[in-house]
């Protein structure tokens, strides 16, 4: 029997579909020791499709959900996770989709992937202490001067050359038909956990100069 931290990583290479170490390992009788790995396999990759779907719902809102299901399946087979948390899995995909040659004819994919991503950080973001104007009063000048000031947990200042505010919201449920204007100009968002939900707010120039400084 191999050492424990052989044997995960023949069972890792395995499922990626690498190597025939992990086939010797696994008993075959009525179902061949290969059936087995490929029913988990296939599971496994099923689960990570699902698990992304979750995390970029405007993503499979843009593109439908069997070209997004096709999507998937080429990312998660070259990108399984390196952790145990699914919410954290997927850091990648919106570079994947950006280059994602069958979706070239959407230019906003990559950007709306990123908000997607943005808004999964920001929700499981850990909450931060938080000065507000009752602690600001207390202070004197010497003890204020003496905070650099910085975005909350899960915040980030998020750059598009579309309109990625309104193409978002055309993604919403029960949002209808509408139409976006995809050259009405870029923006930039501050994506941010706000109570318990994560949020955008859409800044001008001063504001993202501003928030920019902070970061």
């Amino acid at each position: 029997m191999l050492p424990l931290a052989e044997l995960q990583s023949a069972f890792a290479r395995g499922l990626a579909g690498g190597g025939d170490t992990l086939l010797d390992l696994i008993a075959g009788d009525s179902i061949s020791a290969g059936a087995r790995v490929r029913i988990h396999r296939n599971h496994v990759r099923q689960s990570l499709a699902a698990a992304l779907s979750a995390t970029f719902p405007t993503v499979v809102s843009l593109v439908g959900d069997e070209f997004f299901r096709a999507m998937a399946a080429v990312f998660v087979a070259d990108r399984l996770p390196e952790g145990p948390v699914l919410t954290e899995y997927g850091s990648d995909f919106p570079a994947f989709v950006a280059a994602f040659s069958p979706a070239r004819g959407l230019p906003y994919l990559g950007d709306a992937a990123r908000l997607d991503w943005a808004l999964n950080l920001a929700f499981h973001a850990a909450p931060g202490l938080l000065l507000d104007m009752a602690n600001l009063e207390g202070m004197s000048s010497d003890e204020l001067v003496a905070y650099t000031p910085c975005l909350a947990l899960g915040a980030e200042l998020l750059r598009s050359d579309y309109p990625l505010d309104r193409i978002w919201q055309a993604c919403q449920p029960g949002a209808g038909a509408a139409e976006v204007d995809l050259a009405a100009g870029g923006i930039t968002l501050l994506v941010m956990r706000q109570d318990d939900e994560a949020v955008f707010v859409r800044l001008d120039d001063g504001e993202a100069a501003f928030t920019d400084a902070i970061l």
